[in-house]
């Protein structure tokens, strides 16, 4: 039998084949209170992404685009930039003006996927020492289910459905 890494795996030749019955792939569209469109798509399954989470954000100002796989870089692109120099442009985020960054490296050395969780770990022990809620918490969590189970009723039902009334 060969090896399985990750969520990846070949088949021995000749083994048994079954229906495959997990949702590997979603998109949805999202209609915000403030009018703004979302399109949200995932996979477990796309071919040359190792960790290919990103977001990107189009106003009519501007855009910002991220990608976990490159996580000390930004996109900026600003539509009030003068004529002839518009253009999307990339922020290192690794100065020290920039959150967390004064904590770690000299400007330009990356920080690393390890760095987020202790991050994190310093915002909630700083919460629970300022006496404050956590970002984000238990409520944040009800949220983001409420919007999994509305993706799955739309799916379902064929309709949109209002994120509020769950």
């Amino acid at each position: 039998m060969e090896r399985m890494e990750g969520l990846s795996a070949n088949a021995q030749a000749g083994a048994p084949r079954g229906e495959v019955t997990v949702d590997d792939a979603t998109l949805f569209l999202a209609e915000f209170k403030n009018g703004a469109l979302g399109s949200f798509e995932a996979t477990r399954f796309a071919n040359g992404h190792k960790n290919g989470m990103s977001f990107e954000i189009n106003g009519s100002k501007g855009s910002l685009k991220f990608e976990f796989e490159r996580m000390n870089e930004l996109w900026y692109y600003s539509s009030e930039d003068p004529e002839g120099v518009q253009g999307f442009r990339l922020i290192q985020v690794t100065e020290p003006v920039h959150p967390y960054a004064s904590a770690w490296w000299p400007a330009g050395h990356v920080i690393g996927y390890e760095h987020t969780f202790v991050h994190e770990l310093y915002e909630f022990v700083e919460a629970i020492a300022h006496d404050r809620n956590a970002c984000p918490d238990f409520n944040d969590g009800v949220k983001c289910s409420q919007v999994i189970e509305a993706v799955d009723l739309s799916i379902a039902e064929g309709q949109w459905i209002e994120v509020d009334s769950l």
